[in-house]
């Protein structure tokens, strides 16, 4: 049974930083092979791809994030990390990871269909 679990998110005030994390299981031995990336979406608003780590090596990050934002995975211990630095108030959202064979840009994350997805944590920035 494959779980992508997210954690790491909380409350945070302005230009403060938060980690999220995304520990997978259940294809470890496959999660090299995997591309894995980010969303968020907001109350009343679209999904928003933040960021992309192909399995073939490639890195995207939303423009509008302005290197805010860090994408990294470490596949020994099959975890993918979003740093997030100087955070604000617009970056409030659900924060999901997914994970696909595909290889994908980050404008096509929460919007095509992948593999795996999380449930989701939640990242409130006042």
């Amino acid at each position: 049974h494959v779980q992508l679990v997210e954690s790491g998110g909380g409350s945070v005030q302005a230009g403060g930083s938060l980690t999220l994390s995304c520990p997978a299981s259940g294809y470890e031995k496959r999660y090299s092979q995997y591309s894995l990336g980010w969303f968020r979406q907001a109350p009343g608003k679209s999904r928003e791809g933040v960021a992309a780590m192909n399995r073939d090596g490639t890195l995207s990050h939303a423009r509008s994030l302005k290197g805010r934002f860090t994408i990294s995975r470490d596949n020994a211990k099959s975890t993918l990390y979003l740093q997030m630095n100087s955070l604000k108030p617009e970056d409030t959202a659900m924060y999901y990871c997914v994970a696909d064979p595909s290889v994908f840009p980050v404008c096509r994350i929460g919007v095509m269909r992948m593999d795996y997805r999380g449930q989701g944590t939640q990242v409130t920035v006042s």
